[in-house]
Order: C-alpha cells, then structure tokens, then sequence
C-alpha cells in the first residue's frame, strides 16, 4: 500500500496504517478481530486530524478488513485493489459474505490475471452484493495489479500509465461517493 501513497495524495489527504504483526516483524497475519480492531484505531485517529469524508482504501487483505469496518464505521466507501476473494487461492473458500452485507459503496480494482479473484467468481458475487459498487479491471494484471512486461510491451504502454488509470478510476469513485 505505500506505493500507492504518493499517488493517493493526489486525490486527498492519506493516513496509512501497519497491523500489529507487521509492527512486530511478524509474517502471519494476527486474527481478523484483531485486524479489524486495529483498522478501526487507525479510522478512528485519521478522523482526529483530517476532517472530511473517509474512504477506506486496502491492498488485498487490506481491502476485506476494510470492508469488515465498513459494516460498523460510517465510511463514504471503500476501494479494494486486489480483492483476496479466494482465500489461499482455493474458489472453495471464497470469501464472500463481507461483499454481500455492504451497504457501504465500493470499488474494486481488479486483475485479469489474480489467482485470488477470478473475475468470474467476482461476477456472480456482484450479481448478489445489495452495496452500490463498481469494477475497474486491469487488464493483465496479477494480485498486485502488476501487469507482465511482454503484456505491456504488446499494448504500447507502461506499468506507471497502468496505475494511473487506476488512480483515475479510485479519484472518480471518490468524487462520486464524497
């Protein structure tokens, strides 16, 4: 997610956050209770010094914790980059219950080529979320919306243009939402 600061605070003021684990040094991500209390902390100290609608934006896990706040934090929406819909890459363990009970807008940024969220698997649960949302897919990219360098060369672009167009579709969604 830091790599996407910069390029957030073009569209307004951004406050990050580092589980505990990752404070810790450790790889395992603590429970997702703990996950979302944190989150909430960090939602909770963002709103003591900026004023203004908050969106809640999060890389791959990031993301489905943010959505868990979503249900109990007023948030004028979420973006998601890289959903983790399958957990472990299995689409027998979808996680998808959090998707269905948002009443939160949201968007999600999402790869041709993650094996965590196939589009498909996407799709159907969109078909059934009740929250106003919105897909921006990135064509070729992975999990990390990385996109390969032979897909980038045959399209005539680079992965900084890619990632623009996605800064694009986040500032768009924000305006529409704030």
């Amino acid at each position: 997610m830091r790599r996407w600061k910069d390029r957030l605070s073009t569209i307004g003021d951004v406050v990050t956050l580092d589980y505990p684990y990752l404070q810790q040094g450790q790889r395992r991500p603590d429970p997702l209770p703990r996950l979302i209390a944190a989150h909430r902390e960090a939602l909770a100290e963002a709103r003591r010094i900026h004023t203004g609608p908050a969106i809640l934006i999060g890389k791959s896990m990031g993301g489905r914790v943010g959505c868990h706040v979503a249900l109990e934090a007023a948030v004028a929406g979420i973006v998601c980059l890289g959903y983790p819909l399958c957990g472990g890459g299995d689409p027998a363990k979808l996680r998808d219950k959090v998707l269905r009970s948002l009443a939160t807008p949201i968007l999600l940024v999402q790869g041709t080529r993650d094996s965590l969220c196939a589009l498909d698997l996407l799709e159907n649960v969109r078909m059934e979320m009740k929250a106003p949302h919105l897909l921006h897919v990135v064509e070729g990219g992975d999990h990390s919306l990385m996109v390969t360098k032979r897909q980038l060369t045959a399209a005539g672009e680079t992965q900084d243009e890619v990632e623009r167009r996605i800064v694009e579709a986040i500032a768009q969604f924000v305006a529409r939402v704030s």
